[in-house]
């Protein structure tokens, strides 16, 4: 007999319980992905639904967070402390272990992703000197940014990206608002970072005329991203970037991207 799906307000506070336990331990953690989004937005679940992106009591599948490499010897006692055990295949794997580690809920039902330092996918986001900008999540600029950064982006990301993108201001900080000064400075000595970025949220624009929302919500979102997209081709860009830029897409600019397999 299958086990009854984990409810999606289970994920919100282990999550939360996970960040506030580790500050008590002296360990920065944030939580990363969609699960960040709905902490960041609780006010707009209602958009999250109507778009089709919560699936009821399996919303969630597991929790993602950041930490930092310095961190990394008291991850498995913490771990245990809170009641989570390490996944033994990636534990019998110390080049994996090095550098990304994962702990299963004490019923195997879910685990916990733990990335250090930086999140290496198609592209790159290092998080050193990042963590601490918020809390419990990564800064609302870095979780976009790992929206947008998916080469081969899915449905659920553009999602989580037009939810984030209509709950939030733009602005120059990272107080409750997407730090365009932020993502454009990144962007603008990355070629490769900025093209799949910027395709995506372009992309995202494309796709948002096809969901069934209201149209306040379409043109809040739209404006936004125009003006994200504005900031960022205003931003001057280094000489490395426009070196790049010249060979374009004849030369492949993201990495692939390798899922861990779990026994």
């Amino acid at each position: 007999m299958k086990d009854s799906p984990i409810p999606s307000e289970y994920f919100l506070n282990e999550a939360r319980r996970l960040a506030e336990k580790a500050n008590e331990n002296g360990i920065v953690l944030r939580v990363l992905g969609a699960l960040a989004v709905r902490i960041h937005s609780p006010e707009y679940a209602s958009l999250h639904q109507n778009l089709g992106r919560l699936g009821g009591d399996t919303e969630f599948t597991d929790i993602d967070v950041m930490t930092y490499g310095e961190f990394q010897d008291k991850l498995e006692p913490f771990f245990k402390s809170v009641g989570f055990n390490p996944e033994p295949r990636v534990r019998r794997t110390p080049s994996i272990w090095a550098y990304r580690q994962m702990y299963l809920e004490p019923k195997g039902q879910f685990h916990v992703d733990v990335f250090f330092d930086k999140l290496e996918m198609s592209h790159t986001i290092d998080f050193r000197g990042r963590l601490e900008v918020d809390y419990p999540t990564i800064s609302l600029a870095d979780i976009l940014l790992e929206k947008m950064q998916i080469h081969r982006i899915n449905e659920k990301d553009v999602k989580d990206s037009i939810v984030l993108i209509r709950a939030h201001s733009l602005g120059d900080t990272d107080k409750e608002s997407v730090n365009e000064v932020y993502i454009a400075k990144l962007l603008s000595g990355d070629w490769g970072f900025y093209h799949t970025v910027t395709n995506n949220l372009n992309k995202t624009k494309l796709l948002l005329q096809d969901y069934d929302i209201p149209q306040s919500d379409k043109e809040d979102v739209v404006s936004k991203i125009d003006r994200l997209l504005t900031r960022i081709e205003n931003e001057p860009k280094s000489s490395k970037f426009k070196m790049r830029a010249r060979i374009g897409e004849k030369k492949k600019w993201y990495n692939d991207v390798d899922e861990t397999i779990r026994e």
